[in-house]
C-alpha cells in the first residue's frame, strides 16, 4: 500500500478508500503545518473513530440538538462519567436509560460530522501508524459501513486536472511522539505521581475544561475548553489509558 505523503497531492475520500480497499488496521494522521493534527482510526479497512483537533460537536451537542435531551440530564451523565472514568454514552444507556440505539446513531453522526470537516482540508503531511491503539469507545464492534464514510466525499478524478503530476513520496510509519514527560505537565503531577494520583488530576482538569459543562461559555470560551480537555485527555492516555 502507497498513499501520498501530502494531502494535496490526494483526497480525504481516495485516502480512505485506498485504505478500505486494503482492509487497513491502524490511523490515518493528517498534521497540518500550523500544528494542528487529525486522526481517523480504521479496523479491517473501516472507520472506527475520528479525532479532529479543534471545535466540533460533543456527543451531548448532538444528543441535545437531534434528540432532545433534557440539558440537566445529560451534565449530570456527563459529570458521572467523569467522575467514573467511564465513557458518556455508556453511562447515559447504563444509568440514565437512554436508547441504545440513540446514542449509536449519535456517535456515528458525530464520526460522519468530523469527516466532513476533514474533507474540508486542502493540505496535510500525510501518515499511517499501525501501531497506534483506537481511543476507548471506537466502533470497533459495529464500524460505520464503508457508503456512510465514503459518501460525498471528494476525489482526485472529480477536480479540475486531477491528480497533481508530481510523484509524492510514500507514507511514512513512524512510533507516537507523545512524550510521558509532556503528558505529566499537562496534567500538573510529578514523573513520580502513581495511577491513582493522574486518574485524580484528570478528573479536576475533565470537570474544569469539558465544555459541555459551560453551556453559557462563548464560542471562543468554547473553542478554548475544547483544545485545553483535548490536551487534558491526550495526556491522561498517553499516561494510563
Amino acid at each position: 500500500m502507497n498513499l501520498p505523503g501530502r494531502l494535496r497531492m490526494t483526497t480525504l475520500g481516495d485516502l480512505l478508500g485506498t485504505l478500505h480497499r486494503a482492509e487497513a488496521t491502524g490511523t490515518l494522521e493528517l498534521a497540518e503545518d500550523i500544528g494542528r493534527t487529525h486522526r481517523v482510526y480504521l479496523s479491517a479497512g473501516f472507520v472506527v473513530a475520528v479525532e479532529v483537533d479543534g471545535a466540533t460537536a460533543t456527543l451531548g451537542e448532538i444528543l441535545r440538538r437531534d434528540h432532545a435531551l433534557d440539558d440537566g440530564l445529560l451534565k449530570r451523565s456527563l459529570l458521572r462519567a467523569i467522575s467514573s472514568q467511564r465513557l458518556h454514552g455508556d453511562v447515559l444507556v447504563q444509568d440514565f436509560h437512554v436508547e441504545g440505539a440513540v446514542v449509536g446513531a449519535a456517535l456515528r453522526r458525530q464520526i460522519i460530522t468530523r469527516l466532513e470537516r476533514l474533507d474540508q482540508l486542502t493540505d496535510a503531511r500525510v501518515l499511517f501508524r499501525v501501531a497506534v491503539r483506537a481511543p476507548r469507545g471506537a466502533l470497533t464492534s459495529a464500524p460505520l459501513p464503508a457508503a456512510q464514510f465514503l459518501a460525498g466525499k471528494k476525489r482526485a478524478r472529480d477536480t479540475a486536472g486531477g491528480v497533481k503530476s508530481a510523484r509524492a513520496p510514500g507514507v511514512r510509519l513512524c512510533a507516537p511522539e507523545k512524550t510521558r514527560d509532556v503528558a505529566f505537565r499537562v496534567l500538573g503531577v510529578s514523573p513520580l505521581a502513581d495511577e491513582p494520583e493522574i486518574r485524580r488530576a484528570y478528573r479536576r482538569l475533565a470537570r474544569a475544561f469539558h465544555p459541555d459543562l459551560h453551556p453559557s461559555a462563548s464560542d471562543d470560551e468554547r473553542r478554548s475548553l475544547i483544545e485545553r480537555f483535548q490536551a487534558v485527555t491526550e495526556a491522561y492516555r498517553a499516561l494510563v489509558a
